[in-house]
């Protein structure tokens, strides 16, 4: 079963048919993009430093923990924002799913942080006014200025952090989740004047006013260009329409698109874009899929594998069919590659974006595939003809039968490539599967800053 061909250190790769960009330096930017944020948090605290001449008593003190947990969590929401705009520059650099996890974070730090406000701005002041905590609730929510519409707004981030939690995703379909997070600008909208309305460290401030303008408004914009406006504009210049859909494997479906321009569009090998099939039953979600070919200018290709209903539905769609594409995403490029030697270690579908890396990617290129079975390796004849061609070492690997497998561990890995540590490693397949091997690389001695791999789990 494992199918190898003659490997020489000379061999060289393919230049990538998609259109190249300059980026800045992948380690920088998300340094600055950390700064950025934990400056602004200091600046959110400056604020209520500035506005405060002294804390006596519990009632201040509570009342003083209220205002600025609840300065940080509208500061939080502005950056949650900014986080899931979809800004080219982040995601092209940090990543999309290192932005997801930062999100995933920052989403809990807010509801806490929201919580907090909302529990210690009703303690405190139900001590300052000497009441029970029942009636200063009443008191806020129905007689402050916009804090009735802040509180729906709190519910609903209440609400969107327990749907978040991951045994109830595990319940729901991406689309429904994805759907679900639409609340989130609904409650940014209407906690948003709440904060000046009533927040004691803007009533009167002009300037912390228009910094608060500003920053809300600055996240307002880049979520609309890029969220919104860019698909659009992308979908009318590209004009992308389903050409075929072929079978690759059991459950795993090509589809190939055809448009105008489409190299632009497609990015680089590695890079996945979010689509949207404007059919029946379709056309309401935009899911994530990785290319599984080099762009060019007039044809893109996709492979997946029925996992849900939306992907499932992909193997019936029409030749004709209407696409809109968000993208491209990820950081998942050859830009990270930092050695001449490089691992490809897919497994399952996990293959999409390592087919279009092990065709294009330059230097010593090594590919191990791992499945469940010989009929589940999917584009197996182009990975053999890609094999051939550069001169490059492709391992299938299966687990059934068992005289075909191989160990997910560093002993097995090694015995597959050898001198396995001074290799970087791009790794794409399934969640356990990616954890296990994670831990073999960095037991073989590879580096983990030369271990690449993006998650595509909502």
């Amino acid at each position: 079963m494992p199918t190898t061909y003659a490997r020489t250190s000379a061999s060289t790769g393919l230049a990538s048919t998609g259109v190249r960009h300059r980026r800045p330096r992948r380690g920088v930017v998300p340094l600055l993009a950390q700064l950025v944020i934990w400056a602004g948090a200091a600046a959110v605290l400056a604020l209520w430093w500035h506005d405060t001449t002294s804390v006596v008593g519990p009632a201040e003190w509570l009342t003083g923990a209220g205002r600025i947990t609840g300065l940080l969590a509208g500061y939080a929401c502005a950056v949650l924002l900014a986080l899931m705009a979809r800004v080219p520059l982040l995601d092209h650099t940090v990543g999309s799913d290192r932005l997801a996890r930062w999100h995933a974070l920052g989403g809990r730090c807010t509801v806490s942080l929201a919580l907090a406000h909302t529990l210690l701005i009703i303690w405190g002041y139900s001590l300052t006014a000497r009441t029970d905590v029942v009636s200063q609730t009443s008191t806020l929510v129905l007689h402050y200025p916009d804090l009735l519409k802040g509180t729906a707004g709190f519910l609903l981030f209440l609400a969107t952090g327990v749907l978040s939690a991951r045994a109830a995703r595990r319940r729901m379909s991406y689309e429904t989740w994805h759907y679900l997070h639409f609340a989130t600008y609904l409650a940014v909208f209407l906690t948003f004047g709440h904060q000046l309305a009533t927040g004691a460290d803007f009533v009167g401030n002009r300037v912390a006013q228009a910094a608060w303008y500003a920053l809300f408004l600055g996240v307002a914009a880049l979520v609309v260009r890029y969220r919104f406006l860019a698909p659009l504009r992308r979908g009318l210049r590209h004009r992308v329409r389903v050409a075929a859909v072929h079978p690759e494997a059991p459950g795993v479906v090509s589809v190939h698109l055809t448009g105008e321009h489409l190299d632009e569009l497609g990015g680089e090998p590695g890079q996945f874009l979010r689509w949207r099939f404007l059919a029946r039953g379709l056309w309401w979600t935009a899911n994530p899929y990785s290319l599984s070919a080099p762009a060019t200018p007039g044809h893109l290709r996709i492979t997946v594998k029925a996992a849900g209903s939306h992907s499932a539905a992909l193997a019936r769609l029409a030749p004709g069919t209407r696409v809109w594409a968000e993208g491209p995403y990820g950081a998942f490029t050859a830009d990270r590659r930092k050695g001449a030697k490089v691992l490809l270690l897919a497994g399952g579908v996990g293959i999409t974006p390592l087919r279009a890396l092990f065709e294009t990617l330059p230097g010593q290129v090594t590919l191990v595939y791992r499945a469940r079975t010989a009929h589940d390796l999917a584009l197996r004849a182009e990975l053999d003809a890609i094999a051939a061609r550069r001169r490059a070492t492709v391992h299938y690997v299966v687990d059934e039968p068992a005289g075909y497998s191989s160990p997910l561990t560093a002993r097995g890995l090694s015995t597959l490539v050898p001198d396995l540590a001074g290799h970087d490693v791009y790794l794409c397949g399934p969640p356990g599967m990616t954890r296990a091997a994670v831990r073999a690389l960095r037991d073989a001695g590879v580096p983990g800053r030369r271990i690449h791999h993006e998650s595509f789990a909502f």
